[in-house]
């Protein structure tokens, strides 16, 4: 059983708790990228593939598990021998810097790639600055080909979009020209195709170039 931390909202000072994160990323040299997307997106399948390409080029990554309550995702990862610390936020929809700095002390981690995946919500999250270096979201094509449009604050937030389950993608009616469109309108985000099935993985590589990319440049 992981150590849970309990966030307790301190309103007013997350800016103050973002500046510190990054000072402190920047002296470990540590990558930070904040991981959102609705519940269901693929976001915990996703980042598994995604640390295991990382662990095969010798990059370290950690976890930080953003949830209401539980700790299901983190004893997946610890399990699959990945670091990992669980935030259980009791009914708030997003995690802030406060509490990620808290989680972040717990790992121990320096040179290395901590994923932190944010509370399942497509709106919350995009307000609040964690001090991370790379904002991405992870978007299933189950969700629909409209969130763009309907999420505005979210989609002109993000580095990257990671669109998941595309194995799914004529199944679902998926319009990727007009996902693309839409996106476009806020933002010029990079955007990377990704399947993980029984039968392999699909994208994970480019996604973990992008990661790499970033974190050479710390």
């Amino acid at each position: 059983m992981p150590e849970i931390v309990i966030m307790k909202e301190i309103k007013g000072r997350n800016e103050e708790y973002a500046k510190s994160n990054r000072e402190k990323l920047a002296g470990d040299h540590v990558l930070m990228v904040n991981v959102m997307g609705a519940p269901g997106s693929g976001k915990t399948t996703f980042l598994k593939a995604l640390c295991t390409e990382l662990k095969d080029r010798g990059i370290e990554t950690a976890v930080i598990e953003g949830d209401l309550y539980s700790s299901i995702d983190t004893d997946d990862f610890i399990a699959d021998g990945f670091k990992s610390v669980q935030i259980n936020t009791e009914g708030e929809c997003h995690i802030d810097a406060n509490v990620v700095r808290q989680g972040y002390d717990r790992l121990g981690m320096t040179d290395g790639v901590v994923f932190v995946e944010n509370v399942g919500n497509l709106i919350c999250p995009a307000e609040f600055d964690l001090g991370e270096g790379l904002k991405i979201i992870a978007a299933s094509v189950t969700e629909g080909d409209d969130k763009p449009y309907k999420y505005v604050p979210m989609y002109s937030y993000v580095d990257a979009v990671i669109l998941t389950k595309c194995d799914l993608k004529e199944a679902v009616g998926f319009d990727t020209e007009y996902f693309t469109r839409g996106l476009r309108a806020l933002n010029e985000a990079l955007v990377i195709e990704t399947a993980v099935t029984s039968a392999g993985t699909s994208g994970i590589g480019e996604a973990a170039d992008l990661i790499v990319k970033h974190y050479k440049e710390i």
